[in-house]
């Protein structure tokens, strides 16, 4: 077998998605996370092409040079890659800087549209020796194609069964040598065999603001936006710690500069414009704001049950806990406790209330404990003396 073209300069190859693909429907949110209709275009053209162009993650770009270059010197294929961390960080990325630093073409697809093991035997069989297969979302891959590709990734071969019953067989196909890099949000839903199939699973983690201020400042040289470094560094600390929201930041910003003023990004542009769009200071939003409130005015800051606290909101529980809870609890203003979520000192704060004071319920004052003055039986008295 003959090893995949290298790519031209600038170019990822990419062989068909199936149909399925990786965008998961999400609610329409500014400052959410998860890709958004119209952010694929955008981010497909400022996505870095090599590990000197990716900002943040020095750690993890240390440990990936070491792992590629190692292969590269050896004519191997690199070990298998897990990639894992919050939506939004860069793993799709850096997936498309594995295949690129390789030489490689790169296969994308994704755990959910893997329903059925033959949907994985036709990707592998598709394979040429040293090409890099994505699967964005892994855990969410079904069982029987998780199994299938155990094998895969440890011998290049696939168990295929032709026939059914008793007259069925088993005919072993062989896979060319690949390197297969998985993404996942949630690395605690990997079964342990899939898991420690990876030779090198690196944890991605959010942004500082500096860091979000030079993607921002990358962001906007290659999309051609007048944008000022005291503007940069304004939107850059309302990005939640997250490429994704930053460079959604950006453009809208860029909406409002280009419609009510002069199209240069500045501070007092980038504040007007994020308050149009209700992205506070914090990066937090309308949504997040509503359960705060609800929180503190509403259940005098909790304890309080997830259904009720989407209700007070109007919003689904799953929104509620995916969407909002991870970056509340990140900040510390919200915390979660057996009993319910609680809001901290800080979101009362944040909101210009005192705790315990500006609430739309009342306190129930505590019962006094029985005692021997009131001449009140209690639960735990003895029978009255015979008198």
């Amino acid at each position: 077998m003959t090893a995949s073209p290298r790519p031209d300069p600038g170019e990822f190859p990419t062989r068909p998605a199936d149909p399925g693909g990786t965008a998961a429907e999400e609610p329409e949110d500014t400052t959410s996370p998860a890709l958004m209709p119209g952010d694929a275009d955008v981010e497909a053209s400022i996505r870095p092409r090599s590990l000197d162009e990716f900002v943040g993650q020095v750690r993890v770009r240390e440990q990936l040079e070491l792992v590629l270059s190692g292969a590269k010197l050896r004519g191997t294929p690199p070990d298998h890659v897990l990639l894992a961390g919050p939506p939004g960080l860069g793993k799709t990325s850096l997936a498309m800087i594995i295949a690129a630093e390789l030489g490689a073409a790169i296969r994308l697809t994704s755990g959910p549209a893997l329903e059925r093991a033959g949907d994985l035997a036709a990707i592998l069989s598709n394979l040429v020796e040293g090409d890099v297969l994505f699967i964005d979302e892994i855990h969410r891959i079904a069982r029987p194609a998780e199994e299938m590709l155990y094998l895969a990734m440890e011998d290049f071969r696939v168990d295929v069964m032709v026939g059914k019953g008793p007259g069925a067989t088993s005919i072993p196909l062989e896979v060319a040598p690949f390197t297969l890099v998985g993404a996942t949000t949630r690395s605690g839903q990997l079964t342990s065999p899939l898991r420690d199939r990876f030779g090198f699973t690196a944890h991605m983690e959010f942004y500082s603001p500096g860091e979000l201020t030079r993607v921002i400042t990358r962001s906007a040289t290659i999309l051609g936006i007048d944008l000022r470094p005291d503007g940069a560094i304004e939107i850059a600390g309302r990005s939640r710690g997250t490429p994704r929201i930053a460079n959604r930041l950006l453009r809208r910003v860029r909406d409002y500069a280009q419609v009510r003023a002069d199209g240069a990004i500045t501070v007092d542009i980038a504040r007007a414009a994020l308050a149009v769009y209700d992205v506070d200071e914090l990066g937090l939003d309308r949504l997040d704001r509503s359960v705060l409130g609800a929180l503190c005015r509403s259940f005098g800051g909790g304890p309080v049950g997830l259904t009720t606290l989407a209700v007070a909101v109007g919003e689904e529980p799953t929104t509620v806990e995916e969407v909002c809870e991870p970056f509340l609890v990140r900040v510390g203003m919200l915390a979660r406790t057996r009993q319910g979520r609680i809001a901290t000192p800080a979101a009362w704060a944040h909101l210009g209330l005192d705790a315990g004071l500006d609430t739309g319920r009342a306190t129930p004052a505590t019962p006094a404990a029985p005692t021997a003055l009131t001449g009140e039986a209690t639960l735990f008295d003895g029978p009255p003396p015979n008198g």
